[in-house]
């Protein structure tokens, strides 16, 4: 006998929260490739990037970083706070 595959129900707010803990965890890697970049700039023979203008890619990318973690924990507890609301009139 064959068993047919049954499709998973998640519920909206379980996966979006399972999707947004998914982007929190990769986000220092995605940080990590972005400062690498100015690695890979050149002007020529020679010739690399000024430290200058390297040091502000970086700073621009932290400040990009930090922004977006606070904007992802801000939402990440708004939808947890939203599940337990939820729960809470649920139960009544």
């Amino acid at each position: 006998m064959s068993e047919r595959s049954t499709a998973v129900f998640l519920e909206r707010q379980t996966y979006r929260r399972r999707r947004l803990i998914d982007w929190l965890r990769i986000l220092p890697l995605i940080g990590l490739g972005l400062w690498c970049i100015p690695l890979l700039w050149s002007k020529g023979e020679g010739q690399g990037v000024s430290t200058a203008d390297a040091v502000i890619f970086v700073f621009v990318v932290w400040l990009v970083l930090v922004v977006l973690s606070a904007f992802s924990a801000w939402a990440l507890q708004a939808l947890e706070s939203d599940d337990k609301d939820a729960t809470n009139t649920g139960a009544r």
